[in-house]
């Protein structure tokens, strides 16, 4: 049968392996499955391999075991024109905004190279930013700043709607508001949860703050000495 899940079976990431050391074991035998629309919390302690996780799941890096399955396919068996398209359709936002954009350049620009990356053509350009600006409530007027001269919180939701012009059916949130003001992580967090009604994107949410936890995920997973607990 067809899936159209985000799935990890029995991943293991271990570094440093080789024939004199058995290398760190940073988690073992890792399984859990997300489908669009569904919000996957991960939690746990700090340094237990969280993001780590959620750069094997996001295939930026390998696991040394197991395997994650995009849409029923395994990501070491896929051929490379599906490779990219999954790379494309499961995004990932880390923590700090402000290296999502390069300082020299304004917004505008950082986000037209986007859409000329998709080959987006250029008589659409203004509209397709005026949308994703709508999306993440903003006005145009962030379009002729550097990043140096928007907030944190504004960054963010550039960082997210330049994810949204790629149309990803999962992002994968690195601790997207631990940085932020309390005021203002309650506005990204609504945001991120309307985003995900009207697209239909699924989220893996990783943080240590349970309240963000429990307020996004439909389930979630406390990664802990290498295991993954997952409470439904």
């Amino acid at each position: 049968m067809f899936s159209i899940s985000l799935r990890a079976d029995s991943i293991s990431k271990i570094y440093g392996a080789g024939l004199l050391s058995e290398g760190r074991c940073v988690f073992q035998n890792v399984s859990f499955e997300i489908r669009p629309g569904e919000t996957f919390g991960l939690t746990g302690p700090s340094g237990e391999g969280k993001s780590t996780l959620g750069r094997v799941i996001a295939g930026i890096e390998k696991p040394t075991y197991g395997t994650v399955y995009y849409e029923g396919s395994s990501l070491s068996e896929m051929k490379k024109t599906k490779y990219m398209a999954f790379r494309r359709k499961v995004q990932i936002m880390f923590q700090d905004p402000t290296g999502a954009f390069n300082p020299r350049k304004r917004i505008g620009s950082s986000v037209f190279d986007v859409l000329k990356l998709l080959k987006i053509p250029n008589i659409e350009h203004a509209s397709k930013t005026k949308e994703m600006l709508i999306t993440i409530g903003l006005s145009e007027e962030v379009l002729s700043r550097y990043p140096s001269q928007l907030s944190g919180g504004q960054l963010q939701r550039l960082a997210i709607g330049r994810i949204l012009l790629l149309e990803p059916e999962y992002i994968i949130l690195d601790e997207p508001t631990s940085a932020l003001d309390v005021s203002v992580q309650a506005q990204i967090l609504h945001m991120l949860k309307n985003v995900q009604t009207e697209k239909n994107i699924g989220y893996i949410l990783i943080s240590h703050d349970q309240a963000v936890i429990r307020f996004m995920s439909d389930t979630c997973g406390l990664l802990e000495s290498g295991q993954l607990r997952v409470i439904e």
